[in-house]
């Protein structure tokens, strides 16, 4: 019975994942976001009870990844096919627009699961992360009142431009950190405590218009860190 709480839990992500994409289908952009958040808490807790219980299966591994194929890949680009048609844009231009997000989080997911080096780090961003893109633009322009943010969420060429966007940060064969701690001590999670210093500072200053920011300040810290960590080394050995 205990083995099958890590995949329950994984269900209630892959059916938060299926409402959000009701809820967009419908226009609720609103809700569909926060179904898509929900999903990353079931998401995360998921992996977390494995560890905890030792519950760890090949059956578990692949409904996870199905599960975020729908909450993180299809909900997040029917939110953008729903704001694009706010826009104008034909109908077939916007899925396959919009499309590119679960098509990309689907090869993906597919390159980690038979990918043995991404257990500390990720190859690409994460679709978690790129689905967080979306949901914090609609966060930033509906809930934190950004005109930055609400002027993006109805630009024809921002959010054309989105999806091929996320679908190369995705793809593309670059080291970005994991949020997962394996310990808590300052060494090995020196990007983690990083970006959630910044991100609690960034929350501060500009409450929920800080989410985009957020997103963007993972993405720095993920390419920068290395760079910086390589220049110490190097001067050190000089």
């Amino acid at each position: 019975m205990i083995k099958h709480i890590p995949n329950t839990i994984t269900m209630l992500n892959l059916l938060s994942g299926f409402a959000a994409i009701i809820y967009a289908s419908q226009g609720y952009i609103g809700p569909a976001v926060f179904l898509i958040i929900a999903g990353m808490v079931f998401d995360f807790a998921d992996g977390m009870a494995a560890r905890l219980l030792r519950a760890y299966s090949d059956l578990g591994k692949d409904l996870d990844s199905l599960a975020d194929v729908i909450t993180f890949g299809v909900a997040p680009g029917a939110i953008v096919f729903n704001l694009l048609s706010e826009t104008g844009f034909p109908v077939l231009s916007s899925i396959l627009v919009a499309g590119l997000i679960p098509v990309a989080s689907a090869l993906r997911l597919a390159k980690f699961n038979n990918d043995t080096t991404q257990s500390s780090s990720f190859r690409g961003m994460a679709t978690p992360a790129s689905a967080f893109t979306v949901v914090s633009l609609v966060i930033a322009a509906e809930y934190g009142d950004s005109q930055v943010c609400q002027s993006l969420t109805v630009s024809p060429l921002f959010l054309k431009t989105l999806p091929a966007f996320l679908a190369v940060m995705m793809l593309v064969n670059l080291r970005m950190f994991s949020l997962k701690f394996t310990h808590a001590r300052i060494r090995e999670n020196e990007e983690r405590y990083l970006f959630i210093a910044v991100s609690m500072l960034l929350l501060i200053i500009f409450r929920l218009a800080a989410a985009p920011l957020i997103i963007a300040a993972y993405i720095l810290i993920s390419l920068l860190f290395p760079l910086i960590g390589r220049a110490g080394t190097s001067s050190g050995a000089s």
